[in-house]
């Protein structure tokens, strides 16, 4: 009987494993996780903190006692330190520091990302203890929930004005911490135009977030007046103080035990695959946040989604156990919630696409969710990215009010760039309408038609 490896809890590591005992309920599977926390909703913290999902134990997909109930074995609190590929064993640490090597048929590793620390003096001196946080982890969490217990800070920065640190920048307030977000860039959320970023800028303001933008930070450090952060603006220098410091600048790959076992890296320090999530070193694949991506409109990048890491999980899983599944690729969709606005998008935007040696023009349209003499209509703001040598959609870029149905129109788009629509195709499908929710045209039609 084979025995299948999988190193990680998260996404990757567990859809490999639940892949494998789906198609071989006989297939031995051991999953190695470096802490106690096996397929925990990340992405879900944020709500942890506001109040809005309580007690942290929802956080979790399935419980421990449910994934072993599929019959996978989860060897909790256990670091991967080393891959003898040529021995297919796997060396692994226990949570008393001792060694022990698990014999392996196929690996799967989904070892993820890691907080980025962009360079910022002071932030590896500094930790939990002195109110300095980064959040990614379960135990990032728990010391982040225990220094907001212990301290009950009153104000709070936040580094970073990214999907995460938007996220948090709402729960803190939700806790009545007066925040102020930092953020390099020209605007807000710089995976939007700073058009759209704007509006998401504006929902910050209303709702008391101090919010710098094009702010270089560069040092923090602790001071009798608090938590000083300092760096750059416009030239000039600029200091901030508060209790709390959050750090959400990103991430990068953790590909280090990969890379010692031979792994080639390519874009952005992440693991190289093939289509089929194999490193090129025998027996082993790897999937998740440590892995390059395929985009369908870019080929090989480094973007790191939650959604991309279940989906090369499961291929990852499902080739281990000598199957012949693909990853199809992604093209980038992701969705916010901040404040009362959503804001989403999908493909490439203009500088992107350019870039990437197509010929885009991009459009912006504002369009109701709904009839208009249907109460409670909002208007959605978009901007639709196509090429004008075909008429090819590009990418979509869209921002509405809570309940206009942000997340699930940015998915008509996506759906259209996976199979290569043209932007004038979108106003053929037959979208479904009833005035209370849509228009005979729907929103996602009617920018359409704003960009030809």
């Amino acid at each position: 009987m084979p025995h299948i490896v999988a190193i990680g809890g998260s996404d990757a590591g567990i859809s490999a494993a639940l892949r494998a005992r789906e198609l071989d309920p006989s297939v031995e599977v051991t999953v190695v996780v470096a802490d106690r926390y096996p397929n925990f909703s990340i992405c879900g913290i944020p709500y942890y903190f506001s109040g809005e999902v309580q007690p942290w134990q929802s956080l979790a997909h399935r419980t421990a006692a449910d994934l072993e109930a599929t019959g996978m074995r989860l060897r909790l609190d256990t670091l991967a330190t080393e891959i003898d590929a040529d021995g297919k064993r796997l060396v692994v640490r226990n949570a008393d520091g001792s060694l022990h090597v698990i014999s392996y048929d196929e690996l799967v590793v989904g070892t993820g990302a890691l907080p980025s620390r962009a360079g910022i003096d002071g932030l590896d001196a500094l930790t939990a203890a002195d109110g300095v946080h980064v959040i990614h982890s379960m135990g990032d969490t728990f010391a982040l929930d225990a220094d907001l217990e212990a301290r009950r800070p009153e104000t709070a920065i936040i580094v970073g004005a990214g999907y995460v640190g938007l996220e948090m920048a709402e729960a803190f307030t939700a806790r009545g911490i007066r925040v102020t977000q930092l953020q390099r860039g020209p605007e807000v959320l710089s995976t939007l135009d700073p058009e759209l970023g704007a509006l998401v800028h504006e929902e910050l303001a209303a709702h008391d977030v101090e919010v710098v933008v094009g702010a270089a930070v560069g040092r923090i450090e602790k001071t009798a007046a608090g938590l000083s952060v300092s760096g750059v603006r416009d030239g000039e220098p600029f200091t901030r103080t508060a209790d709390l410091v959050l750090v959400v600048v990103g991430v990068r790959p953790n590909a280090e035990l990969l890379e010692r076992a031979g792994a080639t890296l390519g874009a952005g320090g992440a693991v190289v695959v093939d289509e089929r999530m194999r490193t090129g070193i025998p027996h082993v694949y790897s999937a998740g946040d440590g892995t390059v991506t395929r985009h369908r409109l870019l080929g090989t990048t480094y973007l790191p989604l939650g959604t991309t890491a279940h989906k090369q999980g499961r291929v990852a899983g499902e080739n281990a156990l000598g199957g012949d599944a693909v990853f199809a690729g992604s093209v980038g969709t992701q969705v916010v919630k901040v404040f009362d606005l959503v804001a989403a998008r999908t493909g490439l935007r203009q500088r992107e696409a350019e870039a990437a040696g197509y010929s885009p023009r991009t459009s912006t349209a504002a369009a109701d969710d709904h009839k208009r003499y249907y109460p409670g209509a909002h208007p959605i703001r978009f901007r639709i990215t196509g090429d004008v040598r075909d008429g090819r959609l590009l990418g979509a870029q869209l921002v509405g009010t809570l309940g206009t149905e942000v997340s699930k129109r940015v998915d008509t788009y996506a759906t259209a760039l996976y199979a290569g629509l043209t932007v004038e195709q979108l106003s053929e499908l037959d979208l479904s309408y009833t005035p209370p929710l849509g228009s005979p045209w729907d929103a996602v039609q009617v920018a359409a038609q704003a960009w030809g």
